[in-house]
């Protein structure tokens, strides 16, 4: 990057013949800086094995005091801004924006600093400005053009801006990223799958990222069938007895080796393979049914509840073991306490569908809110499907059963964040994945006040017309 990391670099490379571990290596810096404060490389050099050593916060504090002692470096003040943007880039704090604006500076200081053009973008496409990050990326392609992290926020921008095309080719860099599934990583990730060479073979669709995900994925199954394969569709056990009513689908496996097949194809390689753009998104809706008889059951057992039945989803899947899903599982998340407003609602009354770790809170609703609690009774996502069948309305946060809701094509409202995800579009209350979905979005990070009001509001017009129909 510049002269003063390569000193660094070589300080480090020097310190690290002696054995020490980072800790001990910062500790060695350390002693360093106290003989000379303005010994800027010995500073970075600290702040990097600080980072190693998961002290994100000391390591911050040494990039600031590396560039503060040497205002005329652009050098310093990039790795500061990068480091910003790199600590807060999941947790969506207050570091992006410092970071955003640390690095704009840079790059029109010094624009040879590629990383700091490659931050840059990421904090852009972060903050919701897709087109600044666009026309960041765009102009370090050609200097980047392997930078799996360039291409990735150049994927999520195109996505959410509705450029479906451009976006899927750049997506499909997740694979060298590295994937949950990596063992069963498609032979040249970064070609597009050809439906025509597919008639008359065996496919293997199998699910790589999430539950949401794969139920989004799932609506390709039957364009799958009629591109003349026999399909094999491999999902989580959960999913399984779902997945085998699913039209086009010869053998769902789940938990077990898939049969022989002759082509592998991740879920989300299908859009890609379809050329899908907004308006060819495949809107057979729905494409899951759960068992009639599931669904008579629960409607037999909701037959006694009074008014608009509304099903609950509170909180996302936090996954503690995976640091940045969980930081966006914490935005993502509202929590029961925050959906009090909903309590006053005359005609309304609530089944939680919670599952996980947020299931607990059912048993302390908000006061005055009927809530009913049948969760532990839900064991797969048929059970769940059934459920949703009997109700008149599901109210949720970004995760599975919003994408179950809507693959069901029951009414469904979605408590959005502000740092939406891709796939629910920028600017939109409704989303032509799932034409019964309807978005409440933050208007500010952290904003669930407002997205709740909003929501109250629209729901006790809805108790409103039941009444009177």
């Amino acid at each position: 990057m510049s002269p003063l990391y390569d000193a660094a670099l070589a300080l480090l490379r020097g310190l690290r013949q002696t054995g020490a571990e980072p800790t001990a290596l910062a500790q060695m810096l350390a002693a360093i800086v106290r003989d000379q404060p303005d010994h800027a490389a010995a500073r970075i050099a600290r702040a990097h094995c600080l980072w190693n050593a998961g002290d994100t916060d000391g390591a911050i504090a040494e990039y600031r005091q590396a560039a503060a002692r040497r205002p005329d470096d652009a050098a310093a003040a990039a790795l500061l801004g990068i480091a910003l943007v790199r600590a807060d880039v999941n947790a969506h704090g207050p570091g992006l924006a410092e970071g955003r604006a640390l690095l704009s500076d840079v790059v029109r200081w010094a624009p040879a600093i590629a990383d700091a053009r490659l931050w840059l973008g990421v904090a852009q496409g972060q903050l919701g400005d897709c087109e600044a990050a666009l026309a960041t990326l765009d102009a370090l392609l050609p200097v980047l053009p392997e930078e799996v992290n360039l291409h990735m926020t150049r994927a999520h921008a195109l996505l959410t801006l509705g450029r479906l095309g451009e976006g899927w080719p750049e997506f499909a860099w997740r694979w060298r990223r590295g994937q949950a599934l990596a063992a069963r990583m498609p032979d040249d990730p970064l070609c597009r799958p050809d439906p025509g060479a597919w008639r008359g073979r065996t496919v293997l669709l199998y699910a790589e990222q999430g539950h949401g995900d794969t139920l989004q994925c799932l609506r390709y199954t039957a364009l799958v069938r009629d591109a003349g394969a026999l399909v094999v569709l491999e999902v989580p056990p959960g999913m399984a007895r779902l997945a085998r009513a699913l039209p086009g689908v010869d053998v769902v496996v789940a938990g077990e080796a898939p049969p022989e097949h002759d082509i592998a194809v991740p879920l989300f390689h299908l859009p890609w393979a379809f050329d899908t753009r907004l308006d060819t998104i495949p809107r057979r809706i729905p494409y899951l049914y759960p068992d009639p008889g599931d669904v008579a059951r629960w409607r037999s057992r909701l037959a006694g509840l009074p008014g608009l039945r509304v099903g609950l989803v509170w909180a996302g899947d936090p996954r503690p073991e995976h640091p940045g899903a969980h930081q966006i599982d914490r935005r993502r998340s509202v929590g029961l306490a925050a959906l009090a407003p909903l309590a006053a609602i005359r005609g309304v009354v609530f089944v939680s569908l919670q599952k996980g770790a947020g299931a607990v809170q059912a048993a302390d609703p908000p006061h005055g809110m009927v809530l009913h609690d049948w969760s532990g009774e839900l064991h797969d996502f048929a059970e769940t499907a059934a459920l949703m069948t009997a109700l008149d309305l599901i109210i949720s946060v970004d995760s599975a059963p919003a994408h179950l809701a809507g693959a069901l094509g029951r009414p469904v409202w979605l408590l959005n964040r502000f740092d939406s995800c891709w796939r629910w579009l920028a600017d939109r209350d409704d989303s032509p994945w799932y034409p019964t979905l309807r978005q409440f979005r933050q208007t500010a990070p952290g904003d669930w006040a407002g997205v709740v009001n909003r929501l109250a509001a629209a729901l006790g017009e809805q108790a409103r017309r039941d009444r009177a129909s």
